[in-house]
């Protein structure tokens, strides 16, 4: 038996996220399908970040254990040719047989923002950035950010449906850049509560439009209530852009 590790990327716009659902095809059911068809075992794999219905992804990670004979390597050639094409095996490798993707003591994910702010919409980034036709003021969300870097308790920046025991999380770089009228906001930290980066997202947003001040985060922070924060934002300007581990 080995334990394959699998770095995926996806389109997310026509999933229901990543995890299994009632009612929609997912990420994961299309990756259990596809080793099923090649291996004829039964697989269930395991991820690393259960992203929601209409976010992307680079470097998705997920595990699965297998009898195959196939290289470890290979694996990721053989599942994309059973794969649609908006969902793509990067690399794929053997790791210990107790490697959990989840359960390591140093991760550091990252993601990213994407919003396009221009006067009229671009079709071709409507799947992969939200749009605000109103101007954003770039330097007052930078300063807004810097309140969030480092650790805190992010329960103000926390879906209310989420069931984790703590909220404290470390954010180790937060950016803001832009370029044209493509707005990229990049976080990197050891782990993200439900909604987290979209809510994030959502309330530099409101210091850019001028409805808060930068130090406005530092209150939100203290407060640890979901209401004062900004709005989620739209999932599709979401990317899971990587996830190292080391």
């Amino acid at each position: 038996m080995k334990r394959i590790r699998l770095t995926v990327a996806y389109d997310g716009t026509d999933y229901c996220g990543w995890q299994i659902q009632p009612n929609g095809i997912t990420i994961e059911e299309m990756l259990n399908r596809a080793i099923r068809n090649l291996t004829g075992e039964e697989i269930r794999v395991i991820g690393a970040s259960r992203t929601d219905s209409g976010v992307h992804a680079l470097g998705n990670v997920a595990v699965f254990d297998t009898e195959s004979a196939i290289p470890p390597e290979r694996m990721s050639y053989a599942l994309n040719q059973r794969l649609p094409g908006d969902i793509v095996v990067v690399r794929s490798e053997e790791v210990a047989p107790d490697w959990h993707p989840r359960y390591q003591d140093h991760i550091r994910k990252t993601y990213e923002y994407h919003i396009y702010n221009g006067e009229a919409p671009n079709p071709l980034r409507k799947r992969y950035s939200a749009y605000l036709s109103y101007p954003l003021d770039i330097e007052r969300m930078r300063e807004g950010a810097a309140y969030l870097v480092g650790e805190h308790d992010f329960a103000s920046f926390c879906c209310v449906r989420s069931q984790v025991e703590h909220t404290v999380r470390t954010i180790e770089e937060l950016t803001i850049t832009r370029e044209g009228p493509e707005i990229v906001i990049r976080v990197s930290g050891n782990g993200f509560l439900y909604n987290m980066v979209r809510i994030i997202a959502g309330t530099l947003i409101r210091v850019g439009r001028g409805f808060y001040g930068p130090e406005k985060l530092k209150e939100i922070l203290e407060e640890k209530k979901r209401t004062n924060a900004g709005v989620t934002a739209p999932p599709e300007g979401l990317v899971l852009t990587e996830i190292l581990y080391f």
